[in-house]
């Protein structure tokens, strides 16, 4: 009998032989697929199958790698899981080696037509070249690089489906910060103020934990994130009464109905302060900013543009490696265009007296 899929407890499993030609070509196997689903079995099957198909047909030239093969032996995080679930179908029998760079960038618009390249390059580009590298490091195949997609590549994707990508991004000020804090809960206005002192990503202050708060030294311990180790932070004296004030509360999910281990500012998940900081600026009148814009990119902001701190300083006090990095990324300008132009236009405060030796006037021939 050809292979089948079976469930055996939580997995699915497949038994049988591959079949050619109506004809069994391997032995009879029972063997775990790996799956949790009824469809995910059915398509290691296939795979099985078209593998061994492959070696019944081509021998020794069959011992070439498979993008479906070199998944296998990729650990991917649940997030890469579902893009690449996505695109296998696609590329699941092809060897490894003979898949182009241009072939990984076409699905991306066949895939995510109304998406913009940003998209593209970060759900199927990455994912597709990490397998593939990851495969590599291990001997199994070539490397491969793959260019991002062009500026005008960007634009023309924008244009056609009548929407913008990376638009301009924002940082809040102190006057931001105020404003919302008078509208916000404790909590919500604690968890701001930590982030707009810090530079911590949303993520390292929703995990904070009681024990992870000594008070006493004026410190928090940050998990480590985005290449950055867990390290101590320092807190100004405010901060530190805030946090002294403030209850650790066990976040809930109202779905489930299950409380979590307490929190310092009370948050389950790195998207729960969503919904509550949309109301407060509603309610404050300002406009809506994400956790990111108002606290990562506002601390550099405040240090480098508003308060003239140099890059390496402010670099360390946010816990980068680089100072390049934030300055491109992170540094957020503070004028206006339309300000910046009346500049020119603006009469100095002192008058220049102009050398006249350093400009002599032309005489007539």
């Amino acid at each position: 009998m050809p292979l089948e899929p079976y469930k055996r407890g939580s997995t699915w499993w497949a038994k049988g032989r591959v079949e050619f030609n109506g004809t069994p070509i391997t032995d009879y196997m029972r063997v775990s697929t790996g799956s949790s689903s009824e469809e995910g079995a059915r398509r290691w099957i296939e795979a099985k199958t078209q593998r061994s198909i492959r070696g019944h047909l081509l021998g020794s030239q069959a011992n070439q790698l498979t993008f479906s093969e070199a998944v296998e032996l990729y650990d991917a995080k649940p997030k890469e899981a579902r893009y690449l679930l996505k695109i296998l179908d696609e590329l699941s029998a092809r060897v490894v080696n003979e898949i182009t760079p241009k072939e990984i960038r076409d699905l991306g618009p066949k895939y995510y037509p109304n998406a913009s390249t940003d998209t593209w390059f970060r759900q199927v580009v990455t994912p597709v070249r990490s397998v593939i590298n990851n495969a590599a490091e291990l001997g199994r195949c070539h490397p491969i690089k793959v260019k991002h997609y062009s500026k005008s590549e960007r634009i023309a994707q924008d244009a056609a489906r009548g929407h913008r990508s990376r638009r301009e991004r924002q940082a809040a000020d102190r006057a931001w910060v105020d404003a919302f804090c008078t509208h916000a809960d404790p909590y919500n206005a604690a968890l701001l103020r930590f982030m707009f002192e810090t530079g911590a990503r949303i993520d390292q202050a929703i995990s904070l934990l009681p024990e992870d708060c000594d008070l006493m030294n004026q410190r928090v311990w940050l998990k480590a994130q985005k290449g950055h180790e867990a390290q101590w932070v320092k807190i100004s004296r405010a901060m530190m009464v805030e946090l002294a004030n403030l209850p650790p509360k066990r976040p809930h999910n109202r779905k489930t109905d299950h409380r979590g281990e307490a929190r310092v500012f009370g948050y389950g998940d790195r998207s729960g302060y969503r919904k509550a900081w949309a109301t407060i600026c509603q309610k404050a009148g300002i406009p809506y900013m994400s956790a990111h814009d108002a606290g990562r990119a506002g601390f550099y902001t405040e240090l480098r543009v508003r308060q003239g701190i140099d890059p390496i300083s402010a670099a360390k006090a946010g816990r980068w490696t680089n100072s390049v990095l934030p300055d491109q990324r992170y540094a957020r300008p503070e004028d206006n265009e339309l300000e910046m132009r009346e500049k020119f236009r603006t009469d100095p405060v002192q008058n220049h007296i102009i050398d006249a030796d350093k400009y002599p006037k032309r005489k007539r021939k």
